[in-house]
């Protein structure tokens, strides 16, 4: 980006207002997706959580939500996002230690014991496994009497960042994108309220990104999904209305609040000129922010507090919907009750106190934000042409182009902080000689064994038949390119587990390995 100190009218000499802001709530959406933003209705306050077994994830949303959470945001450890039983020999050692474990539908009821499904919006960061949690969700919701219908919330289901920037991949990225079509399709019928993806720039933030990268390679992304719909004969105006984004919140403050602008003013000229939406809901990018996880230290943890307030507010007056505060242990371990509840009481201080959410987009005409805005969007969309002169999205990730980019800037980065050019306070400036160590969560070890009994139980108290038969279907449906979304609810409901679905999966599709 720029080294700009000074901004002018100047730099905004060709600026027309009209095209390139509107008003708020209309194309371009430069200004944000509804007319009167947080006036009408606060942003959705997410914490995301899930540790251990069911029931201490359970007891930790409970708490939250009792605390002023409007969301939930469910956290999955590691086997679970990969397709792998607690008892897999593979998942020893990795069973609830970076979120909850659940291998059946008996695992999901627990999650959601008393948490009304019909009421509670639930975001669920899955991506390989994403249709197999949200059967499970839609499953256990029946158990509540609820109806698909009614069920509010969000997957990740983001699987081509997984493969850019983070790992948790299963299948080979065209077999992965037909499962995420088939989400589109079936949510679009049965479950109308959800948003069947998040297509998400967090990660590729966390992994090393500049601002520009992470807004051009997740709208490139997103126009890989949009394409795959499209080709399976989805409609733009419809499916497009339930796409939503994750974005990082850094510590660039200004440079951070354009970029949401930019992302979103390009997704709606990206949906308008490329797709032909007409549907301003389909043309209009809505998003959830995370503050930075990668820039928590675990030197001086306390100056974390203060790192989440400017990332969050920068996401408020950047337009989120959402947004999660990240509690200020999670450089050293899960966060702790009480530094999540801070947190929460991070968002809920801008909200109330700081009077920014009573202003539509408070920074619009500033000559900085305006031309970092513009800056951000003319370097993003030249990446997002060098992809397309690749073939696309598929084509730049099968090359290693993307995964370069990402790694050269993180090392760039880190050869800053090295030589303190890029001062992190508490780190490279202002050390304490006094190490100060912070309460930190732990995860009870016994808690995995009795995970590993619970999923042996499921599958000693089941139909053998019933499930057998169902994960038939399942495979005959991958094969056959049926929507896969009615067998493995079936599945599910049949207690078939989360490993014996994505195993059948993998007979047929295979699994992917980085070259």
């Amino acid at each position: 980006m720029t080294d700009k100190s000074h901004y002018t009218a100047e730099d905004l000499a060709d600026f027309d207002p009209k095209t390139e802001l509107g008003e708020p709530g209309t194309f371009p959406f430069t200004r944000g997706v509804q007319p009167t933003m947080y006036r009408g209705r606060p942003w959705t306050m997410r914490q995301y959580a899930g540790f251990a077994t069911a029931a201490e994830s359970n007891s930790r949303y409970r708490y939250l939500l009792s605390q002023g959470v409007s969301g939930l945001s469910v956290a999955f450890d590691l086997p679970t996002q990969i397709g792998y039983d607690s008892d897999d020999p593979l998942a020893a050692g990795e069973v609830g230690k970076v979120g909850v474990a659940i291998d059946s539908i008996e695992d999901m009821a627990v999650l959601f014991d008393s948490i009304p499904l019909d009421t509670v919006s639930t975001s669920m960061t899955i991506n390989a496994t994403a249709s197999i949690l949200l059967s499970l969700y839609i499953a256990v919701a029946r158990r509540q009497g609820v109806p698909p219908q009614k069920l509010s919330g969000t997957i990740q289901n983001d699987v081509l960042k997984e493969y850019i920037a983070r790992g948790t991949y299963i299948y080979p990225p065209r077999a992965s994108l037909r499962i995420i079509t088939d989400i589109f399709g079936y949510c679009e019928q049965e479950v109308p309220q959800w948003n069947t993806i998040s297509i998400s720039g967090y990660h590729i933030r966390e992994a090393g990104s500049t601002a520009v990268q992470e807004v051009a390679f997740t709208l490139a992304d997103g126009i890989a999904y949009v394409q795959a719909a499209v080709e399976a004969g989805l409609d733009v105006n419809s499916f497009g209305q339930r796409l939503s984004f994750f974005f990082n919140a850094h510590n660039n403050f200004l440079e951070e609040v354009a970029k949401f602008r930019a992302a979103r003013r390009m997704w709606a000229r990206i949906m308008k000129d490329r797709f032909g939406a007409t549907n301003p809901k389909a043309q209009a990018l809505r998003f959830h922010t995370q503050t930075a996880g990668s820039t928590l230290t675990a030197q001086q943890p306390d100056n974390n507090v203060i790192r989440v307030t400017l990332q969050a507010l920068a996401a408020v007056l950047g337009g989120t919907q959402s947004l999660h505060c990240n509690g200020k242990d999670e450089a050293l371990a899960l966060p702790t009750e009480a530094s999540a509840t801070v947190a929460l009481r991070t968002q809920q201080v801008i909200l109330h106190e700081s009077g920014v959410s009573q202003i539509v987009d408070p920074l619009a005409g500033s000559y900085a934000v305006e031309s970092l805005t513009n800056a951000i969007e003319a370097e993003a969309t030249d990446l997002i042409a060098q992809i397309d002169k690749m073939g696309g999205t598929l084509s730049a990730i099968e090359a290693g182009f993307i995964q370069r980019a990402i790694q050269d800037s993180a090392y760039q980065a880190q050869q800053a902080i090295d030589s303190a050019a890029a001062v992190v306070v508490g780190v490279n400036k202002y050390q304490s000689k006094d190490a100060v160590k912070p309460e930190v969560f732990r995860i009870d070890p016994v808690l995995e064994q009795q995970q590993i009994e619970r999923v042996r139980q499921v599958r000693a108290s089941r139909s053998a038949s019933e499930h057998a038969a169902a994960l038939a279907v399942v495979e005959s449906s991958a094969k056959d390119g049926r929507n896969l979304m009615p067998a493995i609810i079936d599945a599910v409901e049949k207690r078939a587990t989360l490993g014996e679905i994505a195993n059948t999966l993998r007979g047929v599709f295979g699994e992917f390995r980085e070259q």
